[in-house]
C-alpha cells in the first residue's frame, strides 16, 4: 500500500502521512491535522484583522474627535439648548469707559478629567445670535451719583435673565468688571459705585454674585484676560494630539521637579487701542521679570497639577494708542512751530497759504490743529519714510538693551519659534484701507503705506465714493491711514523690536469668524475651579467609569484572546487524542505479537 510523507516546518510530532485508504475515516489523524491547521490559521487571521480594525477604528476615533472639537470651534453658531440641564452658563459685565457690555456664556458639563478646561463659549439665542447687549454712557459717568448704577446697569442684567433658563439663575456666576474708565476715578468714587451694586445686585437677580465679583481690574489684568481669551479660542490649552503641532519645553515656575514638560505652543498678543498699546505673551521660567510686568496663573482646577501654569509679560502703554499718538504728535507739532516762528520771525503754519508741511498726511490734503484758541494749517505731503523717522523720537526708547516703548523691559522673544495676533489698530490699518489684513509682511505692507501716503487727497476720496474701501471705513481713516501706518510700523519694528522680516504676525478682527473679547478669558480664569464639582463626581463612579471608558477596547481584546485559548485548547484536545490513537495501536499490535509467541495473558497485561 503506498504511502506519501509530508514533513514541514513543525514540531517533530506533527510529521504525518497520508494514506489513500484511510483518508476517508473521518478520525484519520492526517485529516484532523489539515483541519486543525485550518482552524488556527483562522484564529490568526481574525486575531489580527482585530488588531488592525481596532487601531484603524480608535485612530479614526481621535481624529474625529480632534475634527469635532476644531468644527464646534469654527461653526459655533448653533442656537444654545436652554432645555438640556447639563449646560451651565456665566455672565459678564464689561464696564469700560464710552459704554458697558453685558456677555453671556454657556458651557456643557465637565468631563470629570482634570487635565482639561471647561468648553466655553458665547451663549447664542433663537436666532443664533451672540447674547449680547450694550448701553451708554460709561459707568464711570456715575462717579457723583453712585446711588444710580444700579439702574444704569438694570437692562443688562433683565436682558441676561431672559436668555439664562430660570432654573439656572441661581447657580450661575455673574461678574461685573470695570476698565479703563473707573481705573481714572478717585478710589473713594470706585468704592461708592461697587457698593451700590453689591448693596442691590442681589436683592433684583438671582444670580451667583458675591463681594468679589464686582471690581476695577488693572490694565495688567486686562491683558491677561485677552491672553487667555486668544489662545482659548485657537486651542492652544489642549492636549498635543498630532506630531505637525508647535511644541514648546516649559519648564513650570515654583515646582520643584526639574524635569520640562511639553505642551502646545502659545501665541502672544498686540492690542493697539485708541488711547493705550499691549503686549502679552508667555515667557519662560528662567526669564527673570519683575512683579508688575508678570503674571503667574494656574488655569486648572487642581492646584497641584502644573500643566496648566502659565507665566506671561503683560505691559501697558498709556498715549500709545493710534488717537493719542497722534495728537501727542500733533501737540509737538504746535509747540515746535510756534516757537521757531517766535525765533526765527516765520508764519509757518498761521495761515493756509503758508502751511505746515505734514509728512504723515496724504498728498495735498489741508487739516487744522486747534489748541488755546489758536488755529495751525497743515497741507500733507504724502512722505512715509519722512513720517517714520519723525515719529521715531515718540518711541521714548533708551539705549539699554532689552527694553521697549518708554524704557519698559522687554523679555527676549525666540522670533523664529513664536505666533503673535494683532488686534484693533493692528488689523485697521492693514485692512480697512490696504486690504492686507491677515499675514503680516513689512516689506509689502511698507510698498503699500507708501503708494498710498503719495496718492493726493482728491484720489483717495473718489476711491472711498466708489467704495473701495472697507465698509465701516470713514474719512477719518482715510485721513489719518498715512500716520497710523507709520506708526504702527515704528511701534512693532523699533518699539517691541520685532525684526522686518518676522513672518508670524497675524492682523485680525476674528479668530474662527468670532470677535474674541478679553471677557471670555476672565470667565475662564474665574470658572476655573467649577469642574472640582463634576470631577468628585467623576471620581465617586471612578471604577465604573474606567471599566466603561476603556471596556469597548479591551472587550475586544478579551474576546480575541479567549477564541485563540478555545481553539488552542481544542488543538492540544486533538493532539491528545491523536497520541492516544497511537499508543492504542502500538499496544494492540504488541499484544497479538506476544499472544502469537504463546505469552499468559496476565504477563500481557503486566507488559501492557
Amino acid at each position: 500500500m503506498g504511502r506519501i510523507g509530508l514533513s514541514c516546518l513543525f514540531p517533530a510530532s506533527w510529521h504525518f502521512s497520508i494514506s489513500p485508504v484511510g483518508c476517508p475515516r473521518i478520525l484519520n489523524t492526517n485529516l484532523r491535522q489539515i483541519i486543525v491547521i485550518s482552524i488556527l490559521a483562522a484564529a490568526v487571521s481574525l486575531l489580527y484583522f482585530s488588531v488592525v480594525i481596532i487601531r484603524n477604528k480608535y485612530g479614526r476615533l481621535s481624529r474625529d474627535k480632534k475634527f469635532q472639537r476644531y468644527l464646534a470651534r469654527v461653526t459655533d453658531i448653533e442656537a444654545t439648548d436652554t432645555n438640556n440641564p447639563n449646560v451651565n452658563y456665566g455672565i459678564v459685565v464689561d464696564c469700560g469707559s464710552s459704554g458697558s457690555r453685558i456677555f453671556v456664556y454657556c458651557w456643557p458639563r465637565h468631563n470629570g478629567n482634570p487635565h482639561d478646561l471647561l468648553d466655553i463659549r458665547q451663549m447664542r439665542d433663537k436666532n443664533r445670535k451672540p447674547v449680547v447687549m450694550k448701553i451708554k454712557p460709561g459707568i464711570s459717568e456715575f462717579a457723583t451719583s453712585p446711588e444710580k448704577v444700579s439702574d444704569y446697569i438694570a437692562p443688562l442684567l433683565n436682558f441676561a435673565a431672559e436668555h439664562v433658563p430660570r432654573a439656572k439663575h441661581k447657580e450661575t456666576p455673574l461678574y461685573i468688571l470695570c476698565t479703563a474708565g473707573m481705573r481714572i476715578l478717585p478710589e473713594s468714587q470706585q468704592k461708592a459705585i461697587l457698593e451700590d451694586l453689591l448693596t442691590d445686585i442681589p436683592v433684583r437677580f438671582d444670580f451667583l454674585f458675591s463681594d468679589s465679583h464686582a471690581e476695577v481690574i488693572s490694565g495688567k489684568q486686562e491683558g491677561v484676560y485677552a491672553w487667555i481669551g486668544i489662545n482659548f479660542v485657537l486651542g492652544r490649552f489642549e492636549h498635543i494630539e498630532d506630531d505637525d503641532e508647535a511644541v514648546v519645553e516649559v519648564h513650570i515656575p515654583g515646582s520643584e521637579s526639574s524635569e520640562a514638560i511639553f505642551r502646545k505652543r502659545t501665541a502672544g498678543i498686540l492690542d493697539m487701542g485708541g488711547v493705550s498699546t499691549q503686549i502679552a505673551y508667555e515667557v519662560p521660567k528662567t526669564e527673570e521679570v519683575a512683579k508688575n510686568l508678570l503674571a503667574e496663573f494656574n488655569l486648572g482646577c487642581d492646584v497641584h497639577q502644573t500643566e496648566h501654569v502659565y507665566r506671561v509679560y503683560v505691559a501697558t502703554f498709556l498715549g500709545f494708542g493710534g488717537n493719542a499718538a497722534r495728537q501727542r504728535y500733533e501737540d509737538k507739532i504746535f509747540a515746535n512751530t510756534v516757537q521757531k516762528n517766535r525765533l526765527l520771525g516765520k508764519q509757518t503754519g498761521l495761515a493756509p497759504d503758508t502751511p505746515y508741511l505734514d509728512p504723515c498726511l496724504p498728498l495735498d490734503i489741508k487739516d487744522e490743529i486747534q489748541q488755546n484758541g489758536q488755529t495751525m494749517y497743515l497741507r500733507g505731503t504724502g512722505d512715509f519714510d519722512r513720517c517714520r523717522e519723525t515719529l521715531q523720537p515718540f518711541m521714548n526708547k533708551t539705549n539699554e538693551t532689552q527694553t521697549s516703548l518708554n524704557g519698559v523691559y522687554q523679555p527676549p522673544i525666540q522670533f523664529q519659534n513664536s505666533e503673535f495676533y494683532g488686534f484693533s489698530e493692528f488689523y485697521y490699518c492693514t485692512e480697512d484701507v490696504l486690504r492686507m489684513g491677515g499675514d503680516y509682511n513689512a516689506a509689502a505692507f511698507t510698498k503699500a503705506a507708501k503708494d498710498y501716503c503719495a496718492t493726493k487727497w482728491s484720489i483717495l476720496r473718489e476711491r472711498f465714493d466708489r467704495g473701495l474701501y472697507a465698509a465701516h471705513a470713514d474719512l477719518h481713516r482715510l485721513k489719518y491711514q498715512c500716520f497710523k501706518s507709520a506708526w504702527m510700523f515704528e511701534v512693532f519694528h523699533r518699539g517691541f523690536s520685532f525684526p522686518v522680516n518676522y513672518k508670524n504676525l497675524k492682523t485680525a478682527l476674528q479668530v474662527y469668524d468670532k470677535e474674541v473679547q478679553w471677557t471670555l478669558g476672565a470667565i475662564l480664569y474665574r470658572t476655573r475651579f467649577l469642574p472640582l464639582r463634576d470631577i468628585q463626581q467623576e471620581t465617586f463612579r471612578a471604577g465604573h467609569t474606567h471599566w466603561r471608558g476603556f471596556s469597548f477596547v479591551y472587550n475586544h481584546y478579551l474576546f480575541s484572546g479567549c477564541f485563540l485559548v478555545v481553539l488552542l485548547s481544542i488543538l492540544l484536545y486533538l493532539l491528545r487524542l491523536r497520541r492516544i490513537h497511537r499508543w492504542t495501536l502500538r499496544s494492540g499490535s504488541a499484544a497479538t505479537l506476544w499472544l502469537e509467541e504463546g505469552l499468559p495473558a496476565q504477563k500481557i497485561a503486566g507488559a501492557l
